[in-house]
């Protein structure tokens, strides 16, 4: 038998005492909203209700009447993966070390998918059925954050309880690069614009060509296919929001529509200006809910969002705590913040293209710091290279080189500006970068305060971008902990973040002393640095490059085929040995190290004709082999050997009938 209460008095009256609060308590849990998150992919705001031109959007234009309207809602990056990582855990993808396509890192334990916290608090979550959460742990937070992640997961599931409140999220991929450029016409006619009426489908003659596009026959039926694509994902929008309504469920449900960066057409998916990041957001909130919205239905919103900020605002919405560690912030309800001055961008390496850019967004300019400038934006990536309008794009510059107007020029030419500035309101488009200019003294003014936010977020955060993903594996390996955890300094070894982005900020410096003397630096990133900024500053100097001969031996992959790349494209005399360099490395049991010396090759072309045996058996093994490393190796492998006359297989990623 259990002891009786020593002050059985003193209990009752606590009992008595606390009896309305845990009523208001229980009638608050009771009452919380339902949320429901329907997402697009690839889609920039090209809806009626944003005012496009050739937008048939009738669905969605109907729900902004009744939803507050974002006007400068951007994504954390402008691809998937990496953005799915900032949404999921309400963390920076730089700060995890998961910024890079389909990365393959592991997360501390205690950093969670925010549904995790939904479901502990009495929440029914649901996703249909994307996750691409760019981590190792991506099983983990599958398990941890939903109920049910499957193409039938839905707030209509019988495991979920009577009354019980839900956060659901359904995403729609019909305007997914794929079906909007990638695929061929015809397999796009049969899969998706058969679901349009033939009186709603796009006239190509009709259509508003943007200025960095050539006016041609091809590009305009495919802006025009574009278009039908958003067409048939209104019609998705509104059978959801249909259901919702026939559930009886929309007055307990606030609806987030967005979409997970820019659409994927050319100059928008994978660049980071506005028509890479800024993403249509539109959230409806039901009469009771009302007092948590930030205007009334059909107003718009001028507030900066990103999506580091999805996470915490979702929390709050439903009176959830929100974990310390998340990095963004709230946006809606009683607990909002303050607007952001500024908001981040990210770009690293997509697919088997290396890349890294960061960006700082603020209601009037955008900054973006280019850290390889010596490569295109349209630099050749296998998949969207597969896109009609990125081959009439492709075709047109080589063919009119002299004829291509300024903003076509900036998006196909190298190499790219160091730093782009841009004037949002008077240049939307971001086609005017004000550096190529003379700044008037409050742009410069703003420049200089965009620097200043680019320098204290990337510390903020402890972004992980100027490290190469050969050396972020060396860090896990030797210190046996996830990156963050080391970037914190819970290991016994941790980067010296700030040195490293220094000497990645000597891209665009000629600094030549300076730079040689990084060279023979004990970090492996500082010497990474050093050999990419000189290569910049002195990109034909063969003089200089015979000098780092003894790079090319240097005990860091990275660094070794980057001095090596620079060698066999400059140097007669010694091309032969760093070719070998290269070769060697192209056998690596690491694939991002292998790719990093295979996309060396394929920008060498002819100059590493040696490497053709090892080429070939490189796609030889990867072509078919399953895996997003063995896919990006046989793509890059694929392009130089199609280039050397050899045959290889042509990629095909189209549904078949």
């Amino acid at each position: 038998m259990s002891p009786r209460p020593r002050f059985p008095f003193l209990v009752s009256s606590l009992v008595f005492f606390l009896l309305p609060f845990l009523a208001q308590v229980e009638a608050v849990s009771a009452d919380r909203p339902n949320v429901l998150w329907i997402t697009a992919e690839d889609l920039s705001p090209v809806l009626g209700c944003y005012g496009d031109p050739d937008a048939d959007t009738p669905n969605l234009d109907a729900f902004a009447k009744e939803a507050v309207r974002y006007t400068r809602a951007f994504s954390a990056a402008p691809v998937c993966s990496p953005s799915r990582s900032t949404l999921i855990t309400g963390m920076w993808a730089p700060s995890l070390g998961t910024s890079q396509m389909r990365s393959t890192f592991p997360l501390p334990t205690e950093v969670k998918g925010f549904p995790t916290y939904l479901r502990e608090a009495g929440y029914f979550t649901a996703n249909h059925v994307k996750t691409d959460y760019n981590t190792s742990d991506e099983t983990r937070l599958i398990k941890e954050s939903w109920n049910e992640s499957s193409p039938t997961a839905h707030w209509r599931s019988q495991a979920r309880g009577a009354d019980q409140p839900f956060f659901s999220v359904i995403n729609h991929m019909v305007t997914h690069q794929s079906r909007t450029m990638v695929w061929p016409y015809e397999v796009f006619q049969r899969e998706v614009q058969a679901k349009l009426d033939p009186s709603r489908h796009h006239d190509p003659a009709k259509i508003v060509v943007p200025p960095y596009y050539p006016d041609t026959p091809v590009v305009r039926r495919e802006l025009a296919r574009f278009h039908d694509c958003a067409s048939v994902l209104d019609d998705e929008v509104g059978a959801i929001l249909k259901q919702l309504e026939e559930d009886g469920l929309a007055d307990d449900t606030i609806v987030f529509f967005y979409s997970d960066h820019g659409s994927g057409m050319p100059r928008h998916k994978r660049l980071l200006h506005d028509t890479g990041m800024r993403v249509p957001l539109m959230i409806r909130f039901p009469e009771k809910y009302r007092h948590l919205a930030p205007a009334a239905p059909g107003e718009t919103v001028d507030r900066l969002v990103t999506f580091a900020d999805f996470a915490p605002t979702v929390l709050a919405l439903a009176g959830v705590a929100v974990p310390e560690a998340m990095q963004g912030e709230v946006f809606l309800g009683p607990e909002a913040t303050p607007e952001p001055e500024y908001i981040y961008g990210f770009r690293d390496r997509v697919d088997e293209a290396f890349d890294f850019s960061r960006s700082v967004r603020s209601g009037r300019y955008l900054y973006i710091r280019n850290y390889l400038p010596r490569l295109s934006w349209a630099q050749p990536s296998v998949y969207s290279d597969l896109g009609a309008i990125q081959q009439e794009i492709a075709r047109h510059a080589a063919e009119h080189a002299d004829e291509l107007t300024g903003p076509q020029r900036a998006y196909v030419t190298s190499p790219r500006p160091i730093e782009e500035f841009y004037d949002v309101e008077a240049d939307p488009l971001n086609i005017v970068n004000l550096l190529e200019g003379k700044p008037t003294p409050d742009q410069q003014a703003a420049l200089e305060a965009h620097r200043t936010a680019f320098v204290k977020k990337r510390m903020e955060i402890l972004d992980l971008g100027p490290v190469p993903e050969s050396i972020m594996v060396g860090y896990i390996y030797d210190e046996n902990r996830p990156l963050r955890e080391i970037t914190l300094g819970l290991t016994d070894h941790r980067p010296d973040l700030e040195t490293i982005w220094a000497a990645a900020d000597l891209v665009g410096t000629a600094e030549r002393a300076d730079l040689l003397e990084r060279v023979h630096d004990g970090d492996a990133t500082v010497r990474f640095w050093a050999i990419l900024a000189l290569r910049q500053a002195y990109p034909r100097d063969v003089e200089l490059v015979e000098s780092l001969y003894d790079s090319i031996d240097d005990v860091d992959t990275a660094v070794r085929i980057e001095a090596a790349a620079w060698m066999a494209d400059l140097s007669e005399k010694h091309r032969y040995e760093a070719v070998q360099v290269i070769g060697r490395e192209l056998i690596s049991d690491e694939w991002w190290t292998a790719l990093r010396a295979c996309r060396a090759v394929e920008e060498l072309g002819e100059k590493a004709l040696a490497l053709m045996p090892v080429m070939e058996t490189l796609y030889a093994r990867h072509r078919f082999a399953e895996g997003d490393g063995s896919l990006y190796l046989a793509f890059s492998s694929g392009v130089f050997l199609k280039k050397m006359g050899m045959p290889t297989q042509p990629w095909d990623f189209s549904p078949k009938p």
